[in-house]
């Protein structure tokens, strides 16, 4: 199974050349203002791309996937995962967009219980982990070397120990690292001027 990844697009999606592969997943900040227009433009963008399956995590800038009204203009064939999980040929995917509180954010929680509780649910056979923020010291420092990742997530990895974390939100920091039996991905698209520097990962996986 092929694994194109990738995350903060910030509505830039059309510039990007997407591999083909399985499974197209998106780790969230696919719009910039949140704004139901920027939602419906990715989506639309989203549904048109050959891959047979399609998985979406929204962001902390995604907020009209917070409002009651997102199911209803959600394309056939795109599964967006909030704590959620999906199975797809014998692998278990769970999405999660949630982030340690940072201002009023969309899918924002206080660091600690609020958003411990979110992590808690995570499965203990996901083999593939999809979130918007990094665990706290992996891959989640901005430029003046201050981490923003998610304490109380990294604990919870020490359990759940998924084979592939796929994340975003910290643009400064994208790119790879295997640290505890985990490949863990920031899959950030732009850097922190928001332009174009990076490409969609892809992984393979074999089961």
């Amino acid at each position: 199974m092929t694994l194109v990844c990738l995350s903060d697009t910030h509505g830039l999606h059309q510039d990007l050349l997407i591999p083909d592969g399985d499974v197209l997943i998106h780790a969230g900040d696919c719009t910039d203002g949140g704004t139901k227009r920027e939602t419906i433009s990715f989506l639309n963008w989203f549904a048109s791309q050959p891959h047979p399956h399609k998985i979406i995590v929204p962001g902390n800038h995604d907020f009209f996937f917070e409002k009651d009204g997102v199911s209803e203009i959600i394309p056939a064939g795109i599964e967006v995962l909030i704590d959620r999980r999906l199975e797809i040929g014998g692998i278990h995917f769970w999405g999660s967009p949630y982030i340690p509180a940072e201002g009023n954010w969309a899918f924002s929680k206080e660091r600690g219980a609020d958003i411990r509780k979110h992590w808690k649910l995570i499965p203990s056979e996901t083999d593939v982990l999809i979130t918007h923020t990094p665990p706290y010291g992996i891959l989640d420092e901005i430029r003046s070397g201050l981490k923003l990742g998610c304490e109380e997530l990294t604990r919870i990895l020490k359990f759940v120990e998924p084979s592939y974390h796929l994340f975003g939100h910290i643009h400064h920091a994208a790119g790879t690292v295997f640290r505890n039996n985990i490949h863990h991905f920031n899959l950030a698209i732009l850097d922190e001027r928001f332009r174009i520097m990076h490409s969609p990962h892809i992984i393979i996986i074999e089961k």
